[in-house]
This record gives structure tokens, sequence and C-alpha cells, in this order.
């Protein structure tokens, strides 16, 4: 007997995530969109790994999450640049998700990115049924929602309050608090993939920023090169000290 809330299970006529178009064709209007979704999946893993230590969690770049059956299919997604739901498999049937449907997984996003490629009114459009803003309040129901202006170098952070999104503030750092995740979410002016731009990036609720994988490797290089330094020095002076010894005519202890 098969449950009636098993949706991997439910008979419905509804196509999953290997039926969906991927895409809508469209080319990437705001080039710093990819390194900008690596650098914060590349970050945040550390702590995703710690929350969730069997993996069952998901992070979305740029991928559609369905909301409703249109024809065409992609007028019933959005795809934020960048989204994570947490307790969900890494794979369906054993496949990498192609695109989020929610008639298939129910449980919605924690958080929802969109980096502004234009002058933001898309991301903020609150028309019913159309507008960006409005179908990740009244539909997908992410519980926040962030808009992020590179150009300005800005970030609105809005958290899911009684069924409407309402606008948070910045704590004393400049930061969001997403406490659920332990992180906070912020704006660190620096180089990435060869660019200096205000990148958006997380630190722990302590305020230490997260590092991506090169930058931990970049600080662990650099602790032993400062290891072997002291351990050189250390040499160094303990040669000298051997020397001034032998110098008085005492013989130092082996």
């Amino acid at each position: 007997m098969t449950s009636a809330t098993d949706p991997s299970t439910a008979l419905t006529p509804f196509p999953d995530h290997t039926q969906l178009p991927e895409s809508d064709g469209t080319f990437v209007k705001n080039w710093q969109e990819h390194p900008q979704s690596i650098l914060l999946t590349d970050s945040i893993t550390p702590v995703l790994k710690q929350l969730h230590p069997e993996g069952e969690y998901c992070i979305g770049q740029d991928l559609g999450i369905y909301w409703r059956l249109t024809e065409p299919p992609e007028r019933g997604a959005e795809a934020p640049d960048w989204f994570y739901v947490g307790n969900v498999p890494p794979l369906l049937d054993g496949q990498a998700r192609r695109s989020y449907v929610l008639w298939r997984e129910f449980i919605a996003p924690l958080i929802a990115l969109e980096f502004v490629s234009g002058d933001g009114s898309e991301e903020r459009d609150k028309t019913p049924w159309k507008g960006k803003f409005w179908i990740y309040e009244q539909v997908i129901h992410p519980a926040f929602y962030g808009i992020y202006e590179v150009k300005k170098a800005s970030l609105e952070m809005y958290e899911l309050i009684g069924g409407q999104y309402q606008l948070l503030t910045v704590n004393e750092r400049g930061h969001y608090p997403i406490t659920r995740l332990g992180v906070e979410l912020g704006i660190l002016q620096g180089v990435y993939q060869n660019a200096e731009l205000p990148w958006l990036r997380w630190w722990d609720l302590e305020g230490n920023l997260l590092l991506t994988g090169e930058e931990r490797a970049e600080q662990e290089s650099q602790r032993a090169e400062q290891e072997s330094q002291r351990a050189e020095q250390e040499r160094q002076r303990a040669d000298r000290l051997t020397a001034q010894l032998r110098s008085l005519g005492v013989e130092p202890e082996a």
C-alpha cells in the first residue's frame, strides 16, 4: 500500500523534474551571477555538511522552481540565482535535480536570492500571479528572500512573517543573521575570480568570515609557512647559543 503523503508515489498526471525544461533558453543577464553563486555555495558547504551529515539538502543555482503547471512549462517556474532547501535528498531516484518541483517536493526553500541585472523592478514586482516578489511571498514561500544589487553594493533581505515578507534591518556588523543556518549574510568588497567587486559573503554568528576552499587552503599554507619560519628561527637561535657556549669553553649537552 502506498502512502498518500509520499510525493514519489502520488498518482497524478503532473511531470517531475526530469520532464520539465531546465532553462528558458535565454542568456545569463548578469555575468557575475555564476561566480557569485559558486562563491556562496563553496563557502557555506562546510556549514551545511555539519547541519546535514547525511547530505540531506539541495542548493539551486539558477535552477527552476516549478510552482504550477502551464504551457509553456517555463511560465510556471521561477529560477532564483541561488537557493537552499534543507531536509531533502540530494538525488531523486538516483538523479541530480534538473529542477525543483514543488508539487513533488513540498518543502519550501529556506532562502532564495536574486541578483539584480536591471533596475530591480522585476525582483520587487508584487503583481499577483506574475510578479516575482508576489510569487515568492504567496506561493513558493522561502523563509528569507534577498535582492542583491551589485551596482549599488546593496542587499535587501525579507523574512516571511505571518504570510508576508517583512523587510529586515542589518545587525551591528551590517549583516543579516540567518539563525536557522547559524550564519550571517552581507557584502564584502574583495577580489574573487580575478574581479574586484562587492561580493555577497557568509559569516558565522560571531562575525567570522566563512572562507572558500581556496581561501582555506591559502590560510593553511600561510600557517604552515609561519610555523616553518618559527622553527627556523628557533634553530638559528639554538645554533647561536651553542656557538656562544663553545666560545666560552663549554660544550653543550647533546
